[in-house]
Order: structure tokens, then C-alpha cells, then sequence
């Protein structure tokens, strides 16, 4: 296993309860992307379908987990199954051996050889930080969501937000909840929204129940759902999606927002959603619909790359424009078998649900 996080933990624990030896190795320490995340941060799926193979997440959580609760989970999940995790050992390139049915995985520290690799590091592994025009002219801040801690910096401070994802809506209510004089988020694409448990009942659980209907049906569903729990935002300043939900995810890989505060705070007028973000001159920030603003702060909640071409680009396993896996879970590309990927798809039904999805379906495959 290449990653000590929750894709490649689920892992090593189901492939070690059906007999199989297994060695995690991460060039940090355990769950080191979820330590980076911003203080806010919780789960935004159901804690109990969350829990990962072999150990649930104890109640005292909380029905939506906490940074520092995923975190001590998963440190938990390590001791529960006596996982071999290496710390401090990155894996830089992984290569067949030739003539033999294993790979090998090059680190710093030595080459190690396996018949089953397992690449588990992370769906946000490299942020992406637009090159707009005039950005290194930008007297302002500008920084990327992957630095962003908590608004203490930004109390008193006018912040634009650029990006509508979850990331995006949660920091523009972590900012105006904290103090910031003035939060904007500039608006490209408009996203769906729906509340994380509208009616009491989690939306993830809604989005697995609803895996198996057909699109249209999900995407009156969804139009339904949004209408009834979230209204139309439409004239407070944020459009309303032209394609629906469900049809957005398949082709765009998109998920909706799961709301923790944002859709009153529009409506409120405490955070103003704006044009989507065009250009910088000095101190301004000009907008794709001619407006010049001058924030404090530009907050870039863009995403990010999957960060895989060094260590397995030259294999002809990833899809070139996305850098995805061409197969993941227990789907093996033809010219690369006993090479798995846990942890690349981004489903509605939520990350920790799919990856102990994909880690038992590994271990069968194995």
C-alpha cells in the first residue's frame, strides 16, 4: 500500500483479514492529509456509514465527524488491526519487474518488491492554483484553500472566495462566522446544493439508496429535493444549475454542495455570490462580468491534481487530460496486473463509503 490514509488503511486491513501480509508505507505520518485541513473541517458524510472495514467510528463523534475525530479514527484504525505502517519512506516510482509476476516500488530508503501494489494517495494530493492573468501583480493575499487554517488572519478583512465546491462553501461560512468584514464567492459554474440532511435524513444515505435508478429519475429527485429544502437562490445572486445533479456528476465529476450554513448566509446577504473570477491588476480582481473588486484576500478553493504521473504516468494506466486511474478498486488495467488504485472517484455517496467499497473488492481481487 502506497498512503497511509483512509484508501490505503482500508486496504491493509482487508487484504490482512483475508491472509494476505501487507506493508503500508507513507512518506508523512498516518492521516497526514487530514491533519492539514482547515480547523473547521468535519465529515460531510453520515458517521455511520463512514466507518471503514473492520472498526466503526465511536458514537462520541458525533453524527458528522470532526477533523480531529477522522484523524484519531484513523490512528485508532491502525493499532485496531496492528497495521505495518511505515512512516517516512515516500514511494517514487513504481516499475513490473521483468520476468516476474511483481512490482517494484522505489524509495528513497531502497526498492521494495510486491506481487500487488495498492496506490492509495489521495483524490486532493496537489493543489491547483489557477494561472490567471496578472496573479504575480496582486497586492492582496492570494493563497490556495489547501493553506487556509481558520479566519482568525481575516477578521476585518473584505474575502473573495473562488470556487463553489464544498470547500469553497464552507470556508465562506467559516469566514463570515469568524469575523470577516465582507465574504464574496465568485461563481463559474452554479452548483446544486442540497442540505447535508434535509428532513433529518442524510443526504448521503439518500444518494446510495438512489444509486441504482435511472438518471433522469434522480435528477428530478435531486431538482425536487432542492426546491423543497433549499428554495431558489437564484434571486439572492446564485443561478440555478441548467443540467441536473446527477447528470453533472457523470459528466463533470461534480458533486453538490452539502450545506453547513452557506444557503442562510446568502440569503441573508452576509456572503454575495459574484461573476466568476477573470483577471488581477495591482490591487483589483476583475470579474468575468466587468466588476472590479479590491479584496483583502483571494481564497482559491480551485481543487486539485491527483499528482500520479511520477510515480506510475509512465505504465499507461492514467487517463491523460484527468490523471485518474483508467481502472480502480478491484478493476485491474490489462497491462498492469496486481496494480490497484483506492481512493480516485469522488461519489455522492461519500469517500470513506466508496474506498471500503473498493478495499474489500482489492482484497477479493487479490
Amino acid at each position: 500500500m502506497i498512503g497511509a490514509g483512509p484508501g490505503g488503511l482500508a486496504c491493509a486491513a482487508t487484504l490482512g483479514r483475508a491472509g494476505t501480509e501487507t506493508l503500508v508505507l507513507e512518506r508523512d505520518s498516518v492521516a497526514s492529509s487530514w491533519r492539514s485541513h482547515y480547523d473547521r473541517l468535519h465529515l460531510h458524510t453520515w458517521r455511520l456509514l463512514s466507518g471503514m472495514p473492520g472498526l466503526r467510528i465511536a458514537s462520541r463523534r458525533g453524527p458528522w465527524v470532526a477533523r480531529e475525530g477522522v484523524v484519531g479514527y484513523l490512528e485508532n484504525y491502525v493499532r485496531h488491526h496492528g497495521l505495518d505502517v511505515r512512516t517516512g519512506v515516500e514511494a517514487l516510482r513504481v516499475d513490473r519487474v521483468e520476468g516476474k509476476a511483481l512490482w517494484r516500488i522505489e524509495t528513497a530508503a531502497g526498492a521494495i518488491e510486491a506481487p500487488t501494489v495498492v496506490v492509495a494517495t489521495g483524490y486532493n494530493h496537489t493543489p491547483i492554483l489557477p494561472d490567471w492573468p496578472g496573479r504575480e501583480t496582486f497586492t492582496g493575499e492570494l493563497l490556495h484553500a489547501s493553506r487556509y487554517r481558520n479566519p482568525e488572519p481575516y477578521r476585518g478583512k473584505d474575502v473573495l472566495v473562488v470556487g463553489t465546491g464544498n470547500t469553497g462553501a464552507e470556508l465562506c461560512v467559516d469566514l463570515a462566522e469568524g469575523g470577516a468584514a465582507r465574504v464574496r464567492i465568485a461563481v463559474r459554474t452554479p452548483p446544486h446544493v442540497t442540505l447535508r440532511a434535509p428532513g433529518g435524513v442524510p443526504a448521503q444515505l439518500t444518494a446510495i439508496l438512489m444509486h441504482r435508478l435511472p438518471e433522469a429519475v434522480t435528477n428530478r429527485l435531486f431538482a425536487w429535493n432542492r426546491r423543497l429544502s433549499v428554495g431558489d437562490l437564484s434571486r439572492f445572486g446564485l443561478p440555478t444549475p441548467r443540467s441536473g445533479a446527477f447528470t453533472d456528476f457523470r459528466e463533470r465529476d461534480v458533486v453538490p454542495i452539502l450545506d453547513v450554513g452557506l444557503v442562510g448566509l446568502i440569503k441573508s446577504g452576509t456572503v454575495e455570490p459574484v461573476a466568476a473570477l477573470e483577471s488581477f491588476d495591482g490591487p483589483r480582481v476583475r470579474l468575468v462580468d466587468g466588476t472590479d473588486l479590491e479584496p483583502d484576500a483571494v481564497i482559491a478553493a480551485t481543487g486539485y491534481r491527483r499528482g500520479l504521473e511520477s510515480l506510475v504516468g509512465h505504465l499507461g494506466v492514467l487517463d491523460g487530460p484527468s490523471g485518474r486511474p483508467l481502472r480502480m478498486g478491484g478493476e485491474e488495467h490489462p497491462d498492469a496486473p496486481g496494480l490497484h488504485f483506492v481512493g480516485y472517484r469522488n461519489p455522492m455517496s461519500g469517500m470513506f463509503w466508496e474506498m471500503s467499497w473498493e478495499a474489500r473488492r482489492i482484497a477479493k481481487a487479490a
